[in-house]
């Protein structure tokens, strides 16, 4: 192995310490998820997307399905709101 590549140790509880060089450039932080993919080579190390949706805290749904006092929106209705929001956001570059 050449003196070049960085090396690490595996721990007790399978733990491995990447170098902070490497941490750093690709700007890992504590708490990064990783994916680990078994390729030809070994192993591949890659960030994980981050979640589509932040965790929400278990009572923010409360309410979403149901408004006291005002009727349910009809299928057709959802779908009007839904492409005026994709329009709108459109417009303003979002998309």
């Amino acid at each position: 192995m050449s003196a070049s590549v960085p090396t690490t140790r595996l721990s007790t509880k399978g733990q491995v310490i990447l170098p902070a060089a490497l941490r750093e450039k690709r700007g890992w932080k504590p708490g990064q998820v990783l994916e680990v993919e078994e390729t030809v080579a070994g192993l591949l190390l890659k960030a994980a997307a981050p979640p589509f949706f932040a965790p929400q805290p278990a009572g923010a749904a409360a309410g979403i399905l149901h408004r006291p006092g005002q009727r349910a929106l009809t299928i057709e209705e959802m779908d009007e709101a839904i492409t005026a929001e994709v329009l709108a956001r459109h417009a303003r570059g979002r998309y």
